[in-house]
C-alpha cells in the first residue's frame, strides 16, 4: 500500500487538459528597496541588513537532501516526493511551496523575524499561510502506521530534517550574524500564476524591556507559467508553438 496515496494525487489531474505548473521566478519590477538576483532570489537591502528570499525547486531540494530523495515512493525528503514518478509518466506534482529565507544583519543590535507572519497572496485572491513545524510534524505523523518499524524511522527522518532546515520559529539575528531556513507553504493551486509573499512585523528596533518599537513589512513578487496538455511533453510543445506565433 506504500505510496498509493501518491498515485491518487496525480490520477486526479490525469486525462485531457492536465496542468503543469513551472518554477516560480521573480517579477522584474519589485517594490522599492528590492533587488532581483541572478539565482532567482530577491533581496531587500536596508543599509547593512539584507533579507533574501528564493523559491526552491523540487530538483534543488532533492539535491540538497540526496540521501532521502532517490528511493522512489519510499523517499523521505519532507519537502518533495523525491524522485518518485507515476509509472509511464515523467512529471511529479510538488508536495509544498518552499522558500529559502536568508537574513544577514550587520546593521542593528538585533532583528527578529517570525516565519508564521509570512503569507502568500495570489493575484486571483488565493491566500496561503506558512506552516509551523508543529503542523508539519502532525502531517507526517499521519503516515506513521504503528509506532515501530519503517514508519517510525521515516517519521524520525522527516521531522529531523525539518527541525534542522526549516525557519521554525521567531528567531533573533544579532548584529554581525546570519540566519537561514525554509518557509513552507501549501502547494499553489493550478490557477495561480502571480503571487506576492508578505513578511510582516520584522522587528528591527527595541526598547529597554525588549519590546519591538520599529518594524518593517516586506513584499516579494514572483510569477510562473502554468502549461496545459495531455502530457508534459505535449504542454511544452504547445507552449513553444504558441511562442512562435
Amino acid at each position: 500500500m506504500r505510496g498509493l496515496w501518491l498515485v491518487g494525487i496525480l490520477l486526479v489531474i490525469g486525462g485531457c487538459g492536465r496542468y503543469f505548473p513551472q518554477d516560480l521566478q521573480p517579477v522584474a519590477q519589485q517594490v522599492e528597496g528590492m533587488a532581483v538576483n541572478d539565482d532567482g532570489s530577491v533581496t531587500f537591502n536596508l543599509d547593512r541588513l539584507a533579507i533574501n528570499l528564493k523559491p526552491m525547486t523540487d530538483a534543488e531540494l532533492n539535491r540538497q537532501f540526496p540521501a532521502v530523495s532517490a528511493d522512489g515512493a519510499a523517499s523521505t525528503n519532507p519537502y518533495t516526493f523525491g524522485d518518485w514518478q507515476v509509472p509511464g509518466d515523467n512529471w511529479t506534482r510538488s508536495r509544498f511551496t518552499v522558500m529559502q529565507l536568508k537574513v544577514s544583519n550587520y546593521q542593528y543590535p538585533k532583528v527578529v523575524i517570525d516565519p508564521l507572519k509570512a503569507t502568500i497572496t495570489s493575484t486571483n485572491k488565493r491566500i496561503y499561510h506558512s506552516f509551523s513545524y508543529a503542523q508539519l510534524y502532525d502531517y507526517f505523523r499521519t503516515f506513521w502506521q504503528g509506532r515501530t518499524g519503517t514508519g517510525r524511522e521515516d517519521f524520525k527522518t522527516r521531522t529531523s530534517i525539518l527541525r534542522q532546515s526549516m525557519y521554525t520559529e521567531a528567531t533573533t539575528i544579532f548584529s554581525g550574524s546570519e540566519q537561514e531556513g525554509y518557509l513552507v507553504f501549501p502547494v499553489l493551486d493550478d490557477d495561480v500564476t502571480n503571487i506576492r509573499l508578505d513578511i510582516e512585523d520584522i522587528a528591527v528596533r527595541f526598547n529597554y524591556s525588549g519590546e519591538a518599537v520599529e518594524t518593517v513589512n516586506l513584499s516579494f513578487s514572483f510569477e510562473r507559467k502554468v502549461l496545459q496538455g495531455n502530457s508534459l511533453a505535449d504542454a511544452l510543445q504547445a507552449h513553444k508553438t504558441l511562442g512562435r506565433q
